[in-house]
């Protein structure tokens, strides 16, 4: 006997609209995200067109479509010139919490994911590194935790932060562990070497790089992991306060709104 033909209404969440978004758009808001989270600073001058899609791995195209959206968000401006180029604007942009919150929401799970996967590998790359380092990793590290003390921009900051967790990667004597650690902090990036930067998170790194390393100096496996599992924890910790910040404010928003 013939099962009975599902009736339209069992196909209603399927029947929905669906938002065909572009390439360009997701870039787009990929990068909202980013500048939102400090990944890039105001003033900052964008990587090139052709690097930025050999970066992201997508066409030229794709990349001309996103900064457009970007102009028109008023979120970038050109300049002309030896000197020129895409820089970001140094000012608050209307929708931006909407725009950010937009890219976070459908992107949390994998987010939390990878930033967990990332705080695992970091952990067990300090506990290597504390167990293999040697004179000459030793004197890396310590020069990596001075420089990020002394750094005295956003952009030092964020060599000195790269330069002294490569260092405690190369320690393992394993590459294939210093490259992992490497790439997984520019899949964090959104594709860039770069990760959420806020005074806090400075503030905050300035106190665990010293004990982090010393740790890993100190041949204390235990500790280095341990150590290591509660710095790699900053970014994640980042990301849930603006998340959480931009659902309270857009939750406001929406209930403006509707009050109107």
């Amino acid at each position: 006997m013939a099962e009975p033909a599902p009736s339209v209404e069992s196909f209603g969440a399927l029947l929905r609209p669906v938002e065909m978004r572009t390439g360009g758009q997701v870039i787009a808001e990929r990068l909202v995200t980013a500048i939102a989270l400090g990944e890039f600073e105001p003033g900052q001058r964008l990587p090139a067109e052709r690097e930025l899609a050999a970066t992201l791995e997508v066409s030229r195209t794709t990349v001309r479509e996103a900064l457009q959206r970007l102009h028109a968000g008023g979120y970038v401006v050109t300049r002309r010139g030896r000197d020129g180029g895409t820089f970001i604007q140094d000012v608050a942009v209307t929708g931006a919490d909407e725009a950010v919150k937009r890219t976070l929401d459908p992107r949390w799970e994998e987010l939390t994911e990878l930033l967990d996967y990332r705080r695992l590998t970091e952990s067990l790359i300090a506990r290597t590194a504390a167990e293999r380092r040697d004179s000459s990793d030793i004197a890396a590290i310590r020069a990596a935790v001075e420089r990020y003390t002394e750094a005295g921009s956003r952009a030092d900051a964020r060599i000195a932060d790269h330069a002294l967790h490569q260092a405690i990667a190369r320690a393992t004597h394993n590459e294939r562990l210093a490259d992992l650690s490497a790439r997984i902090r520019r899949e964090v990036g959104l594709g860039f070497d770069a990760e959420p930067y806020t005074p806090q998170m400075r503030q905050r790194a300035l106190r665990q790089h010293p004990v982090l390393a010393e740790a890993v100096i100190a041949g204390n496996p235990a500790r280095a992991a341990k150590q290591a599992t509660s710095h790699f924890s900053l970014t994640e910790g980042a990301l849930a306060e603006v998340r959480a910040r931009l659902t309270l404010r857009t939750g406001d928003t929406d209930a403006h709104r509707a009050s109107e």
